[in-house]
């Protein structure tokens, strides 16, 4: 098989794919080994820059999936009539963050963390394929662990939890002796 024609074939499968395919299973299906599917997506990708094709082969954790340039969105959102998303509540941005540094994580475990009661959130980040079950943990009650899905990397443009940003330390948060005060807060500092 000529390498245009491994091209193609990877292209194919994540065409019919639709959807992330892990890149073990990619590499079965295409008769090749991992470290060459690689280069092939590469090569694809480069291929498709070079002609200004809207499509990119993107890599989502373990695996690819064939997608569209973020700047054709507005496009294909009004092709298929597609109603627009709803930005994401602060309680929603939480629940994501304390799952996605801690996953899998319990209900649980997210309301200790946040302090109030979050299934109604994590609910709907399940519902909006942000979060998946991740199975059940061998505790009293077996209680469902939830985590981060590839779609979740997809809507963060992320290749995998790697590459969030590190959590700050410590040494990185401001005391209150560091902090500056002005003229009034002088004054009813001394004056305490």
């Amino acid at each position: 098989m000529y390498l245009d024609e491994k091209i193609s074939v990877i292209e194919a499968i994540l065409f019919a794919a639709g959807e992330q395919i892990e890149t073990d299973r990619l590499s079965e299906a295409a008769g090749v080994e991992p470290e060459m599917t690689e280069k092939l997506i590469k090569l694809l990708n480069d291929r498709y820059e070079s002609t200004g094709s809207a499509l990119r082969a993107l890599k989502l954790g373990d695996g690819y999936q064939l997608a569209t340039e973020k700047s054709f969105a507005p496009y294909i959102k009004a092709a298929l009539e597609t109603k627009r998303n709803a930005a994401l509540s602060q309680a929603a941005l939480e629940v994501l963050t304390v799952v996605a540094y801690n996953q899998p994580v319990t209900k649980s475990f997210v309301e200790q963390v946040r302090g109030v009661d979050s299934s109604g959130v994590i609910n709907s980040l399940v519902e909006k394929e942000l979060l998946e079950e991740a199975g059940r943990l061998d505790l009293p009650g077996r209680p469902v662990a939830y985590k981060t899905t590839a779609n979740f990397l997809r809507c963060f443009q992320l290749s995998s939890l790697e590459e969030l940003p590190p959590l700050p330390g410590n040494s990185d948060q401001m005391s209150f002796d560091d902090m500056e005060l002005t003229g009034e807060e002088t004054e009813t500092a001394s004056e305490n």
